[in-house]
């Protein structure tokens, strides 16, 4: 529990860095958001196994914070994203490989991928996974040759 604050903690600090970094306007206005009440939406082209909900900014155009769901089994393949992109997992597994090996990101863990960086990634096979993503830029998902 307590390393999970702390990751927390750590999140919201590079939340707002990077806001101010990127020219967002925090307004003065408190942030809360709910994966509970959040508002998800299909991905385009995800087959109904990927869907996000906007918390701040927006993924299509520039930096941002989402709630992200990907289906039990779910299997994005090789990718890469253009840029820098923070996971916190909040519930089930997001399982990840790349060519330094596998890792499964549970609740309460962390996960940077550098922008450019070739990887896999997919949802546990019995839960999926449930979590609170962040982009320095917009976001892009560029399918590995």
């Amino acid at each position: 529990m307590k390393r999970s604050l702390v990751v927390i903690a750590v999140l919201v600090v590079a939340a707002w860095t990077i806001g101010r970094l990127q020219g967002q306007s925090a307004d003065g206005k408190v942030v809360f958001a709910s994966p509970s009440h959040a508002k998800f939406e299909e991905m385009p082209n995800a087959k109904g196994q990927v869907s996000m909900a906007s918390i701040w900014g927006d993924s299509n155009t520039d930096a941002h914070g989402t709630y992200t769901k990907f289906a039990p089994g779910y299997d994005a393949g090789m990718h890469t994203h253009t840029n820098d992109v923070w996971i916190v997992v909040i519930k089930g597994a997001y399982l990840y490989k790349d060519d330094a090996g596998e890792k499964r990101v549970a609740a309460g863990d962390f996960l940077r991928v550098p922008g450019g960086h070739k990887h896999w990634s997919g949802g546990d096979k019995k839960e999926g996974a449930l979590f609170y993503e962040e982009g320095s830029g917009k976001f892009d998902f560029v399918p590995a040759k």
